[in-house]
C-alpha cells in the first residue's frame, strides 16, 4: 500500500525525487531512496527525524533484476519508538557511500554486507572480508553462488584435503 505520511511527506520534500517509492509493512515505513543519496539521507534520518540507531544492515539479491541487490538499512528511533526500513537498489559492482560515519554500527554490517554479497561501501574505514579469509572466492549469500563447489576448492588449496561434504 502507498504510503504518503507526515515522514514521507517531509523526506519528500528534502529529498524530491531520490524518495523513489513508500509503502507500509507491518507498520514500518520503507522508503526507497537513491542510492547516490543515501549518506545525505542517512544523516537526514539521524539528525532530523531522530533514527538515531541502525538496528541492521543488509542486502537481498535478486539476480534476474537489472538493479541486482536491494540495500536494506533498518534504523530505530529511541523518542518516537519506531522503525524505519531504507531501500537502495544497486547493479551489479555499484558502490555505495558508506553510513559508517553516521552510525558507528555500519562498520562491521557493511563489512558483512562485502563479505557475502561483493557490495562496495566507498570511503568505509576498513573494508575487507569479516567471515571468510579474505583469499574466498566469490560471494555466498548471491543467489547463483555455488557453495558447495567454493568450499570444496578452498578446502583441498588451504587445508590439503578433501572437502567432507
Amino acid at each position: 500500500m502507498p504510503l504518503n505520511n507526515e515522514l514521507v511527506q517531509r523526506y519528500k520534500a528534502r529529498f524530491g525525487e531520490a524518495i523513489r517509492e513508500a509503502w507500509i509493512d507491518r507498520k514500518q515505513a520503507i522508503l526507497v531512496v537513491a542510492p547516490e543519496q543515501l549518506l545525505e539521507i542517512a544523516q537526514f534520518s539521524r539528525d532530523d527525524e531522530k533514527f538515531d540507531m541502525l538496528s541492521d544492515l543488509t542486502a537481498v539479491d535478486w539476480p534476474k533484476r537489472e538493479k541486482r541487490f536491494d540495500l536494506v538499512l533498518i534504523l530505530y528511533s529511541f523518542a518516537k519508538n519506531e522503525r524505519l526500513r531504507l531501500k537502495a537498489l544497486l547493479g551489479e559492482g555499484e558502490p555505495v557511500t558508506t553510513v559508517e560515519g553516521v552510525w558507528p554500527t555500519a562498520n562491521w554490517l557493511e563489512r558483512e554486507c562485502y563479505d557475502m554479497f561483493g557490495i562496495v561501501f566507498a570511503g568505509h574505514s576498513n573494508l575487507k572480508r569479516l567471515l571468510l579469509p579474505e583469499e574466498w572466492q566469490g560471494f555466498p549469500l548471491r543467489k547463483d553462488y555455488d557453495i558447495l563447489q567454493q568450499d570444496e576448492a578452498w578446502v583441498r588449496e588451504n587445508l590439503g584435503i578433501e572437502s567432507g561434504q
